[in-house]
């Protein structure tokens, strides 16, 4: 079954996370991902590493993400 909390665990067991929030209703998931690997890259490159970490649960369990990426600078900026 796919939870807020298991869709967490896949993004931080593939990418070194500072924070990761998860939320949705079952069908549509929102995610705020931090992480000083997204250092440099462009929103579509962050975005990749986030589906990387997803695997094959992006084909076969989660339909719909949304995500906002951002490095801790940018979160302590307050950039979403």
């Amino acid at each position: 079954m796919v939870t807020p909390e298991s869709i967490k665990q896949s993004i931080t067991a593939g990418l070194d996370c500072q924070f990761v929030e998860v939320d949705g209703d079952g069908h549509h998931w929102q995610a705020i991902v931090v992480s000083r690997a997204f250092e440099g890259l462009s929103r579509v490159r962050r975005h990749q590493l986030v589906y990387a970490a997803l695997g094959d649960r992006m084909r076969e369990e989660i339909h719909a993400l949304s995500m906002s990426t951002m490095t801790p600078d940018e979160q302590a900026a307050g950039k979403v």
